[in-house]
């Protein structure tokens, strides 16, 4: 029980509606803190709840709270669910005057989080505040606190595993993409299925070739009921889990997934549903053999006429499944391993764009995640980070654009001097440049990387192409490959136009200029680690030069009329020399300090010092190589689309609020619709 002095019980208590009574809002004016954020989407019966909400969005936010005496979980309410998607409410953030109201109970599941006679809470408003250590002292005591020891408010203890409040969804969904899974009940361990007959259990009643042939034939047994005869299989590729959750449907586990299997007859699709999904797709990995009994047998969904899958759920029947160890079978029986198409650096130059293949390589470069627009405007963000590797066959180092496999502690693992296995990549190369190409996911890419304790378990270990790229890792020096690792940062691959030319060709014709004013509402829209890129117009107020690895020593020019000009027009301005001065729309870490050496013209620049980008917006090193290193290889891993020299544009008075923008290949264009010294920018905004 919470205890006596507990502020939801002063607070919530108090506000509870007598009979016949309306319930009135309740504020809390003491310190909460928030312990966990959990997204799950709505479903049918979630407009009973936000009836006012229906344009927020398909997903719902718990927001688990305490006050330092006891917990207290509460649905954030819908028309706050920007906090989170900006990243402003977090786990960690304060709330101050915090405002709840009581919610409708009557399809509350049961959980932890409500009260025994069934409360329940909404937060309708809050004054969010940053609860980095440090900022208030009491603030502080709560970070201390082991809130997984703290009570329930109301209740006498958890009555089981937390689900979603508002929506009848036995799972929750991670923060920032629909690919990976989260919760501790993945990790659980499948239940074992005991073989009555051990003879049995080593030689398939049926083959793969065997079900196809029953089916396309029409057996009554195979085409129309559960097959019980047990196949035996091995897994040749493994997807990564599919939701497929909607505000239309009520289904608790909305997951599926797709297993490439194989036998000695042929190869079929076993598609895993729902809570078979939750029990077994962490188990499951590509080489597994696994026995398969009461299934059934459909027609593969978007493939040939002739060809058939595997549906495998919980119930109608609930299937059973087992992994074999390979000296439980008979070798007679015994499944092919599974076969990879390994690549180098070299092969990929000459390979046909779309080509599928396998790579491995020293990871020297683990950019940070980003995420984008599925089918550039859609509703679903997709995150991915970029990853370089290396692998000794060329100086050309092989780039993976990695989205999410489902692989989350993989993924988190990725860090610079790891031995990193991709499989199942897709080839993109562009159509005019063949050198410029990059490698990104298909639906059965898996990542193995060192330190997980996968390269052992895998049999491409004994194949050539992987001993070669052993042979030469053990040639290189830890030295010089640290000094060139790098975490973070900001890449973009492939290069940006250079010229405008070029970029009207990409657009076909169509530019796309926005607008300060546009541009503004643009990035209001962006959500948490999206990246986007936007075409404005301007006129070019500062331009600064510097040579690579001399950062610290460039030059720049800037225009007294354009700098000076206080309207917020963009007016022509004469290339005059003018003392330089900060441009209140310039991020600070691009002014030039003020001096009175500070004066000049094009044709009798001065030198003087340039504060250099902050690190938030570049590559760092990992420890061990030097401060000057790290510059120079900030600029490295966007060497294959940087000169020698660089120079950087300053736009001015883009918008009023403060944005850091990163403005990346600016060029000036010697073209018909650039007048007045106006010149086309490629903006790419990162939040």
């Amino acid at each position: 029980m919470a205890a006596a002095d507990c502020v939801f019980h002063r607070t919530l208590t108090r506000s509870r509606p007598g009979p016949n009574q309306a319930s009135s809002p309740a504020v809390c004016r003491e310190i909460l803190s928030v312990v966990e954020l959990q997204r799950y989407t709505r479903d049918q019966g979630s407009s009973v709840y936000f009836p006012q909400a229906v344009l927020n969005g398909d997903d719902l936010y718990d927001v688990t709270l305490t006050d330092g005496d006891c917990r207290l979980r509460v649905t954030l309410d819908p028309g706050l669910n920007r906090l989170v998607e900006r990243h402003v409410l977090r786990p960690g953030s304060t709330l101050r005057n915090a405002t709840f109201t009581s919610a409708m109970t009557a399809q509350l599941p049961e959980c932890p989080g409500a009260s025994a006679d069934r409360d329940s809470y909404r937060l309708v408003r809050a004054e969010v505040t940053d609860g980095a250590p440090g900022e208030d002292d009491q603030d502080e005591g709560l970070r201390r606190i082991h809130v997984d020891s703290l009570p329930w408010f109301g209740s006498s203890g958890p009555a089981g595993p937390l689900v979603p409040l508002r929506a009848n969804r036995s799972l929750f969904l991670p923060l920032w993409n629909n690919v990976d899974y989260s919760g501790e009940v993945w990790m659980e361990a499948p239940p074992t299925e005991e073989d009555e007959e051990t003879e049995e259990a080593r030689r398939p009643a049926v083959t793969v070739s065997e079900l196809r042939d029953s089916f396309l034939i029409g057996r009554r047994s195979v085409a129309r009921g559960a097959v019980h005869h047990q196949l035996i299989v091995r897994i040749i590729n493994k997807s990564h889990l599919m939701y497929y959750g909607r505000r239309d449907q009520n289904c608790e586990c909305p997951y599926k997934v797709v297993l490439e299997v194989c036998d000695g007859t042929g190869s079929v699709c076993v598609v895993l549903w729902n809570s078979v999904c939750v029990r077994w797709y962490c188990r499951l990995k590509p080489g597994d053999i696994i026995s398969l009994r009461r299934y059934r047998v459909k027609r593969h969904f978007q493939a040939e006429p002739d060809d058939i899958e595997i549906s495998v759920n919980s119930r109608n029947p609930a299937a059973l499944i087992s992994v074999l160890p390979e000296s439980s079978v008979s070798p007679e029986h015994l499944p092919p391993a599974a076969s990879y198409s390994f690549c180098n650096s070299q092969e990929l130059l000459v390979r046909p764009h779309g080509v599928v293949c396998d790579v491995i390589g020293l990871l020297t470069f683990s950019g940070r995640p980003e995420r984008i627009r599925s089918d550039g405007r859609g509703a679903e963000l997709l995150e991915y980070h970029w990853l370089r590797l290396e692998d000794g066959s060329s100086n050309q180092p092989i780039m993976v654009k990695l989205f999410s496999t489902s692989q989350p502690e993989t993924h988190h693992k990725l860090h610079p001097l790891s031995v990193v296995v991709c499989s199942s990549l897709k080839l993109i190369k562009a159509s005019d440049r063949t050198e410029v190409f990059y490698l990104t996911n298909t639906t059965y890419t898996q990542v193995y990387c060192t330190g997980q304790g996968h390269h052992s378990e895998m049999s491409y270990r004994r194949l050539r192409p992987v001993r070669h790229f052993l042979q030469w890792l053990r040639s290189q020096d830890d030295g010089q490959v640290l000094s060139r690792a790098l975490i973070g940062g900001f890449f973009i691959h492939p290069p940006p136009p250079v010229s405008l030319e070029t970029y009207m060709k990409d657009r076909r014709g169509v530019p796309g200029f926005l607008r300060g004013a546009e541009l503004q509402r643009e990035l209001e829209t962006l959500c948490y680690r999206e990246r986007r890129t936007f075409c404005i117009q301007a006129t070019v107020t500062m331009v600064t030069y510097s040579r690579r690895g001399e950062e610290d020593r460039c030059l720049f020019w800037t225009d007294r009329a354009s700098s000076l000009c206080s309207s917020p027009r963009l007016s022509k301005s004469s290339p005059s020399s003018s003392s330089l001065l900060p441009l209140p729309s310039t991020p600070p870490s691009f002014r030039p300090p003020l001096s009175s050496s500070s004066s000049f013209s094009p044709s009798s620049p001065s030198i003087g010092p340039l504060t250099p980008r902050p690190l938030d917006q570049r590559s760092r090193p990992v420890k061990g190589s030097s401060c000057c290193r790290r510059t120079r290889q900030g600029r490295d891993i966007r060497g294959s689309h940087y000169n020698q020299s660089r120079t950087t544009t300053r736009v001015r008075r883009l918008v009023s609020y403060p944005h850091h923008f990163y403005i990346h290949q600016t060029r000036t264009e010697t073209h018909d619709s650039c007048h007045n010294g106006n010149v086309c920018v490629c903006v790419c905004v990162f939040v």
